[in-house]
């Protein structure tokens, strides 16, 4: 255990109740220091107000505050209350009934941790910090299990009885997840309420049940606790001497009066020495004459009834062991339990005959009875350190993460931003050093609906590329029909010449061509090329830089369709007409206004990230002419490579681009695609586990492998439908062994990072869709966005916050999402069928 400091304990559980101060040191050897008092609670108390009762608890806690000199600290504290309560926090509890001889009025239905706090409140001079309310039983638990690890159940037998145990967590639907184990509270006193004990049930059981506070209720508690035991013993001695079976048949008013023989006096007459004196002294005190028999018959009621007690509840016992055994699946099962209670504790024969039951019930498991020498307040204490602990990790966590949650204000300051950066990409002044490069990409119209021909595409971005034979018809069989067949690019022409890379290219279009059947066939050609290009005309395009891992040589400030017609002809088997370059996200924009003429944006959120729009000419300084539009290819993942979007930046954004290909550069991607949030949350796990917030503190190698964690397991931990027990499987798989909480926690941690990722998208999108809408001069504007990538598409809940963050922060856009169902090749494809009906309009 981890757990140490100073923390407070209230214990109540009947007519008197104690406060005590814990101090855990953890200097190697945990030493725990303990001071406590007990409190009496009247009777007028016990039956008057809530407020009356926790007004007095409060006034008891005060006295003992002020005597060990702690009333100026605010310290942790654990209320055992020991009734039937429904759980539904540690620190929430409502009381369902009161029991015990209980009756205070306004409280049953409420939360006990409110009421106790409001009386706290209603003083003044004083304050604590409730973290955990507990049964009596869960306390004994918690304090043997301080002493001794195997200890998985709590036992109280005395004035009211009551167990507690660990249940698997896969057996407990009213608590979601099913990972590790969870203490459930029983509340056996019950048993029996539905009349599943009816068969054992004695006259002198009903007649008990009858006469009490709460008939019906409680049924196996009044056969077996200390409160019912001497009342049990008495009705059985006035049924014997009406029956003239003992007294001479005479009766006494004492023996007649409910609760004058108690469960001391049941002690006393089964105690080892002058047990038959003892009984013949009590009997005179209720006014009786007793002879020897009467005294020996007496002393064989009272074994009787405590027998049967302990017999009852080992009987019970036995049946929560077998299902601990049964859930374990263990042969023998080895196990402790935690005891208290006046009946187990005082009675001299109780645990002897419950510790034998037990055995001989379950004679395959090895059980240890422990006894709480501290009460069940030292458990509560215990518990309350547990959870203090737990709270301060959790705020811990929170400190960590609370510079990926960005508040409204700070979304539309990075929309600010981003516009200040766009305006900065196409002024031909600030355009060399704007990261974002807001680049010209000579496509100057969208599908009309009139263009026709077979065309090819070709479609590259990633490690993955495609050839696409795209046939486009008009008129009344307006449509598309695409083939097209996917082909790697191997790692070393990847890293390898600028030659070896669009030889591979040109091998793979040979090839889709002989399977298509059109071997020889010159056709105008579409190129996809998703990487920062500077555009120089519609068909030629210099390229910046290698992005997503790309390191060929000799292609960075070389025109990418000279080096693919070189390659063409360096194979002399094929011509193709290279019509146009674009790149993915301009792609995506043609082939969803394909389908929608309101599209004019264009969105990539996939392995990286990339934005394009229809900008006005006279805005595009770089290109002459001011009339009409031109398609922009932002290169948005640049943004912030001037440090603009320091601020927003993390350590642990700063971490992955550090040990990124590209140090430094397209920092707004890294924060926002698919290539880099696996990494982002790779690191905040490796944070929280060097500071002992997860995985119980042990990094293991796994965890400091970089790429492990990729954007699907993101997505699948997110998904909705997705049990802990998958989360926990998906962690196992990547090596990482890992309890429910730890679950819990990176579940949280997937959807912070995610959720900042969709918010950022954005805000960078809302800065768009209001850009063109100042531009045309509207107060409204209506605009589709044309998206793809798989980030966008596989995460659960990516696209939502990304919607709902541009509705948000540009409320004057209505801003429709259309997905593009095709990918950017046919975009490339639909590009050059357009530029084939205005070339052919130009020619005519």
């Amino acid at each position: 255990m981890s757990e140490h400091g100073e923390f407070l304990a209230l214990d109540l559980g009947g007519t008197n109740f104690r406060v005590l101060w814990v101090k855990v040191t953890d200097n190697g050897l945990q030493k725990v220091e303990m001071e406590n008092q007990i409190y009496a609670i009247p009777e007028d108390i016990m039956r008057g107000s809530g407020t009356q009762l926790f007004d007095h608890i409060a006034e008891c806690l005060a006295n003992f505050m002020d005597k060990l000199q702690i009333k100026d600290k605010k310290l942790p504290l654990g209320f055992t209350f020991s009734f039937p309560c429904l759980q539904t926090k540690l620190d929430e509890s409502f009381l369902v009934s009161w029991t015990k001889g209980f009756k205070s009025s306004g409280v049953e239905g409420k939360d006990v941790v409110t009421l106790i706090r409001k009386a706290i409140q209603r003083r003044g001079d004083f304050d604590i910090d409730i973290v955990a309310v507990v049964n009596d039983t869960v306390g004994t638990m918690m304090t043997c299990g301080y002493d001794d690890q195997n200890c998985e159940i709590g036992l109280i037998v005395g004035t009211g009885s009551n167990a507690c145990y660990m249940e698997e967590m896969r057996h407990i639907d009213m608590v979601e997840g099913d990972e590790g184990r969870m203490c459930i509270n029983m509340e056996w006193g019950a048993f029996g309420d539905d009349g599943a004990l009816d068969d054992i049930r004695t006259e002198f059981d009903q007649e008990i049940d009858m006469g009490s506070l709460n008939p019906g209720k409680q049924l196996f508690e009044k056969m077996i606790s200390g409160m019912y035991m001497g009342e049990l013993v008495r009705l059985i001695l006035v049924k014997m001497a009406k029956e003239e079976l003992l007294f001479g048949g005479k009766l006494s008013p004492e023996l007649l009066a409910t609760g004058h023989f108690e469960t001391k006096d049941v002690s006393d007459i089964e105690g080892e020495k002058d047990g038959i004196q003892k009984a013949r002294e009590i009997l005179v005190r209720l006014g009786l004459d007793p002879t020897q028999e009467d005294c020996v018959a007496t002393h064989r009621v009272c074994q009787i009834v405590s027998t049967r007690s302990a017999s009852l509840c080992a009987a019970t016992l036995a049946a929560v062991l077998r299902r601990i055994k049964e859930n374990k699946g263990e042969e023998r099962l080895r196990s402790t339990i935690g005891v208290d209670g006046s009946v187990y504790k005082k009675h001299p024969h109780f645990a002897k005959r419950l510790h034998k039951t037990v055995r001989r019930l379950v004679p395959d498991c090895d059980i240890r009875f422990l006894r709480s020498e501290d009460g069940s307040g030292k458990g509560a204490a215990m518990v309350t350190a547990v959870a203090y602990r737990l709270v301060d990790q959790h705020r811990a966590r929170q400190k960590t993460l609370e510079p990926l949650k960005l508040s409204r204000e700070q979304l539309l300051e990075v929309k600010r931003r981003m516009k200040v950066e766009m305006e900065r990409g196409l002024s031909k002044e600030t355009h060399t050093i704007a990261p974002v490069k807001m680049l010209p990409t000579y496509v100057c119209a969208t599908p009309d609906g009139t263009e026709k021909g077979d065309f090819l595409a070709l479609d590259l971005g990633g490690t993955n590329f495609r050839v696409l034979l795209v046939r486009v018809r008009n008129g009344k069989r307006r449509g598309v029909e695409m083939h097209n067949k996917i082909y790697s690019i191997p790692r070393e022409v990847m890293h390898g010449t600028g030659d070896e890379l669009f030889d591979h290219i040109v091998q793979c279009i040979a090839d889709f061509l002989e399977y298509m059947g059109m071997k020889g066939v010159s056709l105008p050609l579409g190129f996809t090329f998703s990487f920062p290009c500077q555009q120089n005309s519609l068909d030629e395009s210099i390229l910046l830089k290698w992005t997503k891992g790309f390191k060929a040589s000799g292609c960075e400030g070389e025109d990418v369709v000279t080096l693919l017609k070189e390659a063409i002809h360096r194979r002399e088997e094929f011509d193709l007409d290279v019509v146009a370059v674009v790149n993915d996200t301009v792609g995506t924009m043609m082939t969803c206004g394909y389908e929608d003429p309101h599209c004019e944006v264009g969105l990539i959120v996939g392995t990286g990230s990339n934005a394009c729009y229809m900008e006005e000419m006279r805005n595009v300084e770089l290109v002459e002419g001011e009339e009409g539009r031109m398609c922009v290819n932002m290169e948005w993942g640049a943004f912030g490579d001037n440090g603009c979007l320091d601020d927003f930046r993390t350590e642990f954004d700063a971490a992955v681009d550090e040990l990124s290909l590209n140090a430094g550069k397209q920092r707004f991607e890294k924060m926002i695609s698919g290539m880099y949030l696996g990494e982002i949350v790779r690191n905040i796990l490796i944070d929280f586990t060097k500071h002992g917030l997860l995985f119980r503190g042990r990094i293991s190698e796994r965890l400091k492998t970089r790429g492990i964690f990729e954007t699907k397991f993101l997505s699948q931990i997110e998904s909705d439908c997705l049990a802990l027990l998958q989360v926990r499987a998906i962690l196992h798989h990547l090596g990482l062994e890992s309890t429910c909480d730890d679950s819990i926690i990176v579940k949280e941690v997937c959807t912070v990072v995610a959720r900042r990722a969709a918010q950022l998208c954005g805000a960078g999108m809302a800065a768009v869709v209001d850009k063109i809408r100042e531009n045309r001069g509207l107060d409204t504007l209506k605009v589709t966005v044309g998206v793809d990538g798989t980030l966008y598409k596989l995460h659960p809940h990516f696209a939502k916050v990304m919607h709902e963050t541009v509705k948000d922060l540009a409320p004057k856009c209505d801003v429709s999402f259309l997905e593009s169902e095709d990918g950017s090749g046919k975009g490339a494809a639909l590009i050059t069928a357009v530029a084939c009906r205005i070339r052919e309009a130009g020619q005519r």
